[in-house]
């Protein structure tokens, strides 16, 4: 293949900006508000998860409060009729007054250990409810923290969107200006060779590969005509002669 010197040195410009387009895409992969974000979001589902569980713990207290409220009620209810007809003197029978005076003692025990079942319950609840705040709290200031990465990555991405809209536009016009068999040859190396298609030989080393040509290579490149496109034989890149190739 042959193309003038000048097309062909245009094709580093065009590597240059390739590269510029990797090391911008690595960048934006190498952002540390990626990792905080990732460890911040797996921070908040779990807090998240422990939020529902009080959440749902805290419910359960609060229905197990108003039943044994309710059972504490119906006792105090009963022992009250009881000691109406008790005070009413309507009970005169011995073994009526002897009975109702029993149940009035073992109403009284009842209401007391529901009393302290109501107690035992609110105490729990009490309990639930803290942990409930603290978890709130916590949910809330690691959301924000998340919030505040997010931002900080999205003004990240925005610069780089920035940048790499700059880059492409300048890569576009200047590939428009390489001969399209070049630049086919160019696309199909720097997909094979990590990116890199074309390097510059300077001072007798190609600058793909970072191997210094033999004294028979170097011949072979100073005997080459000077429009022809030269290729590497250690990593097969397209190899680029400038004022600087120590020829």
């Amino acid at each position: 293949m042959n193309a003038a010197p000048a097309d062909q040195i245009r094709l580093l410009d065009v590597q240059a900006l390739d590269v510029r387009l990797q090391q911008l895409a690595h960048k934006r992969r190498s952002l540390p508000e990626h990792a905080e974000i990732e460890s911040l979001t797996k921070d908040l589902t779990q807090l998240r998860d422990l939020l529902v569980a009080a959440q749902t713990e805290e419910s359960d207290c609060g229905r197990e409060q108003t039943k044994a409220e309710q059972d504490v009620d119906q006792v105090r209810q009963r022992a009250t009729r009881d000691q109406q007809r008790l005070d009413s003197g309507a009970v005169s029978s011995p073994k009526d007054l002897e009975n109702l005076q029993r149940e009035l003692v073992s109403l009284a025990k009842r209401q007391g250990d529901l009393e302290e079942i109501v107690l035992e319950v609110m105490e729990r609840r009490e309990s639930v409810q803290e942990r409930l705040a603290e978890l709130t709290e916590r949910v809330s200031a690691v959301q924000a923290k998340t919030d505040d990465a997010t931002a900080r990555r999205d003004a990240a991405e925005g610069e780089f969107d920035a940048e790499e809209a700059s880059v492409e536009k300048e890569r576009e016009l200047v590939a428009g200006t390489v001969p399209a068999d070049l630049l086919k040859l160019y696309e199909k190396l720097r997909v094979q060779q990590g990116g890199v298609g074309a390097a510059r030989l300077y001072q007798r080393k190609c600058e793909g590969c970072h191997i210094e040509l033999n004294i028979t290579e170097v011949n072979e490149v100073r005997a080459a005509a000077k429009d022809e496109v030269l290729r590497c034989e250690n990593c097969h890149r397209i190899l680029v002669r400038t004022s600087e190739s120590g020829l």
